[in-house]
């Protein structure tokens, strides 16, 4: 495979400087440098992202983040401070963070919804309330223990009510295989939890 070595630096000094060209063509509105970055270092930051996410499409949307961030702030980088490549990652770095403590945020909210559903019903009796809320500890830690991504499409079935199509389309992943992540989940949760407190009806 041939490359434009104008495009593909060959050493560190010389990719240091066309990155740094290009840069200063992003902070004058150049669209097309900005696309000369990606070329360069998308892949480098969606490796980093992946590490840090471990979520393939979200990795992917921090990738598109990062670059949007390149562009807005480019005006803000220092060379006496760093490579334009370190600052890149820099970048890379923060979103994905963001990223994955929305996530984890969303899965608590998840989870708490549950526990505010169980531990406080209706219909609860007074005396019955201190027995619902340990309910409710039991089913937080029976959900703590899965593993994460069973988790997520867990909650999003069960705490949001979305079908099996709409998961797999938002989580990117084949139908079957949301469908046996859950189904497996909501038996070992039933397994773990004394009085079967999931009702499976509808979801598996």
């Amino acid at each position: 495979m041939t490359e434009n070595l104008q495009d593909k630096p060959r050493d560190n000094g010389q990719n240091e400087g066309l990155l740094q060209e290009w840069l200063a063509g992003v902070v004058d509105g150049d669209q097309i440098a900005l696309g000369l970055l990606y070329d360069n270092l998308a892949d480098q930051v969606y490796g980093l992202a992946l590490r840090i996410t471990i979520r393939a499409t979200l990795a992917e949307e921090v990738v598109q983040d990062t670059f949007w961030q390149v562009w807005r702030q480019a005006p803000r980088f220092d060379p006496e401070r760093g490579t334009v490549k370190a600052w890149v990652m820099t970048i890379a770095r923060s979103r994905a963070l963001d990223a994955l403590r929305q996530i984890d945020t969303q899965e608590s909210e998840l989870e708490m919804e549950a526990l505010e559903l169980i531990a406080a019903p209706d219909d609860q009796a007074p005396p019955d309330l201190l027995g619902a809320i340990e309910q409710g500890h039991q089913l937080q830690s029976a959900l703590a223990s899965l593993e994460p991504l069973p988790r997520q499409l867990v909650s999003l079935a069960f705490f949001r009510g979305l079908s099996h199509d709409q998961i797999a389309a938002c989580s990117g992943l084949p139908l079957g295989t949301v469908k046996s992540h859950i189904r497996r989940s909501l038996q070992t949760l039933q397994l773990m939890m004394s009085d079967s407190l999931i009702e499976t009806d509808g979801i598996v």
